[in-house]
Parts: C-alpha cells; structure tokens; sequence
C-alpha cells in the first residue's frame, strides 16, 4: 500500500540529484517552497513544470496567505493585505469584506496556479486574542463568526481558482503569547472553552474544509501532547465530534514546539511517526535540504523501515484525502488570467 506522507523542501531554485531522488521517493507526497525557491515567475514556473515532470502526482505546496505571509511577492505578484484588513473592512461593511475576501483567495491561487503551484496553506482560523505575536493580523478577527464567514469567502475564491483549502492552526493558536517556531506554548483553558471560541470555526466550515494544520499547541487540561501529536484532538474531536473527512497536515515538524512529547527531546522520525499515529495524514518536514539533507534522508529511511517493521501502517484513506488536494482543473496562462475580467475586478476589489 502506498501512503506518501511526508511534504519535504529543496533549497534553491532549481533541483539537484538528490531534490530528484528525494522527491521521486514513494513515501514523499508534496513540496514545500520557500522564498528561497523564488527568483522570477519564469523560474518558479521552470521548476514547478520540473518537479511534475518527475512526480505529476506530487503536492506542490506554499505558505502563501498575504500580508507578512506571502513567498513570492515581486514580478507580478499581487500584495496581499493582512487577513485582519479584511476584518476591519468587516466592521464597517460586512458584504465588502466578503466580497474582498472572495477576491483575495481567488488572485491569490490564481496567480500560484499561473505559476504551477498547487495548493496553499490558507486560510488562517486562528482567533485575534492579542497576545499572539506569530499570529497578530494573520488572523481576521477576533469573533469565531467573523472569522468564518471571512475565510469561507476566502475559500470560495480559492475555489474560483481551482484551488483547496488548508485551515489553520486546529484547535486555536491566537489565544497564546508563545511562538510555537521557538518555545512550546501551552493553552491552559479545558475543552469546553477551546470549542466554543477557537476551534468553533472548524465546526462551522467542516463541509467546506479540504484540510486542517495542527497546532504545534499543549493544551494541558485536554492532552499532554501538543495538538498534532494527540489522537484525542485529531480523531476523537476533529474527526469524531466535528465530523471532519478532509486531509489533516501537521505543521512544521522541525520547529522547536514540535521537538517535545511528553517532555522528552524526540528526533525527526519520531515526531513523523507520532504525528501519524495520533491522525495525520501529511507530515511538514521543512528546511533540511539546507544542510545536505542528512535530516530527510534518515526520516525516509526510518519510515520506510517502521513500515517493514509494522511499527507503521499506512493509510489508503490518508493517500486519498492527499491525492484529492491535487487541483482539478487546468491551471491559468499568466498572461491570459492578468487581462482577464474576473481578475482585474478582484484587483479592483482588493485595492478598493
């Protein structure tokens, strides 16, 4: 049974021998890019059109949301604003926002899919609290409400474009001062509380939701392990009670937050092998080809020995939901999409 769980990164802008060989790797089922990918449109495109040329079936990803998360912003490429924009727009003109919000989801994917990128790690679900530095105004709003009704409108227009959705971060990061890149947060509120604020929306938009990223998050009073590590969260809550079917990622598995379970130091194919075990179905390995890539290697190797082993089995539901994020529609000429009309009135509603 194949099952290609693991989403890797190369990195520079083209692939290398080992690129090649890592991505051509059965248990490999996406790629992540980085700014560090991005030169120029025509490059991105070369190596999009490269890597499907080696995998047509492989995931090509990006952490493209607008604001202060966006990888490619030169050579054409729209500005995003800030998610929170939107919910500022929201508090004077609701149908604006939404109507905004449509057209930044679809200028967003429209102009990744111009390019050949597949999917984007958007919307972000995560409450404005305040605290939260690494969340702040990636967030839209502080009412769950608003936050959905905006990422819906977001998701449409992903749609528009032929492109899935990823909600982000299960169950809450935004109520925490802690950055999960650099310290493990920890939310100390029970289960009741989460549910009917932070992880509302995640109820609210199941049947829209192509997928959902962990949160690199303990949340003490419901599970030792941080979110993506917690069976309790991602099969009992998302799957169980919310009646979630999409595909559920982790986030990035070298971040400092996903390095602990239970209080012990735990190496990369731990982290991969818990990860999956608790209920993903894709596991972010990210930013290890910058050191030769010694990391992905041994990460692949010990996954394929724990499948040997049985100490893992891989999921024909998991490759499924992986392989139903693949875009359905043939992407966009760039040219042709930026004299469009429906991409120039959403430009206008954008900057408007």
């Amino acid at each position: 049974m194949t099952h290609a769980a693991l989403v890797v990164d190369i990195a520079g802008h083209t692939l290398t021998a080992d690129d090649r060989r890592r991505l051509a790797h059965p248990l490999v089922g996406g790629m992540i890019l980085f700014s560090r990918n991005w030169e120029s449109r025509e490059q991105l495109t070369q190596l999009t059109v490269s890597i499907k040329e080696l995998r047509p079936d492989l995931l090509i990803c990006v952490d493209h949301e607008g604001g202060r998360v966006q990888r490619f912003r030169t050579d054409g490429f729209t500005h995003l604003p800030a998610m929170r924009k939107l919910g500022e727009i929201w508090m004077q003109d609701a149908m604006r926002a939404q109507e905004a919000a449509t057209a930044c989801g679809y200028v967003l994917a429209a102009e990744l899919r111009a390019c050949g990128v597949d999917f984007s790690f958007t919307p972000v679900l995560d409450l404005d609290w305040g605290p939260s530095g690494v969340i702040g105004d990636r967030a839209f709003h502080e009412d769950a409400r608003v936050v959905s009704m905006l990422a819906k409108s977001v998701m449409h227009g992903l749609l528009r474009a032929g492109m899935g959705n990823c909600g982000k971060h299960f169950p809450g990061h935004g109520f925490v001062a802690a950055d999960s890149h650099t310290h493990l947060p920890r939310d100390t509120r029970g289960l009741k509380a989460i549910l009917g604020a932070d992880a509302a929306p995640y109820g609210w938009l199941g049947t829209a939701l192509d997928a959902v990223m962990a949160a690199h998050v303990v949340y003490p009073k419901v599970d030792s392990r941080p979110a993506g590590y917690s069976a309790r969260w991602l099969q009992a809550v998302l799957r169980g009670r919310m009646g979630f079917e999409g595909a559920i990622f982790t986030d990035d598995l070298s971040m400092e937050a996903a390095r602990h379970i239970d209080g012990r130091t735990v190496t990369p194919l731990e982290a991969i092998l818990a990860a999956l075990t608790a209920g993903c179905d894709l596991a972010l390995l990210c930013n290890q080809s910058l050191h030769g890539g010694r990391v992905l290697d041994e990460a692949l190797a010990g996954l394929a020995e724990a499948h040997a082993s049985g100490q893992w089995v891989p999921s024909e539901q998991s490759e499924s939901r992986r392989k139903a994020l693949l875009p359905r529609q043939p992407a966009p000429n760039w040219e042709e999409l930026t004299r469009s009309s429906e991409y120039l009135r959403s430009l206008a509603l954008i900057a408007g």
